[in-house]
């Protein structure tokens, strides 16, 4: 995770693409909201099952660069910090065999 962070913030330097907090956190709302659109045409509107469309993979993408770049510009430290999400959801979430009815 940390060479993806990385690469990321090179390319962020080199293509003059990073921002303050507040700008990348609205960039992220855009991109969230071009990831649904795809979602949207995907499901026709909801009325049809959900299967990845060709510009899934970009806009998946797109959305994970701005998340990437929000915790470089904000010194986040994506790697320490998804190990701590992932602490946290095994302390709290109990396996799905422990579930009744699976």
């Amino acid at each position: 995770m940390r060479e993806v962070q990385q690469k990321v913030a090179q390319a962020a330097d080199k293509l003059g693409l990073h921002a303050n907090a507040p700008s990348l956190t609205l960039t992220l709302l855009s991109e969230m909201g071009r990831l649904s659109d795809e979602v949207l045409a995907a499901t026709a509107n909801g009325r049809r099952p959900f299967r990845p469309t060709e510009g899934w993979e970009q806009r998946l993408a797109d959305l994970a660069f701005t998340v990437i770049n929000l915790a470089d510009q904000t010194g986040v430290d994506l790697a320490t910090a998804l190990d701590g999400t992932i602490a946290r959801h095994e302390a709290n979430t109990k396996p799905v065999d422990d579930l009744p009815g699976w």
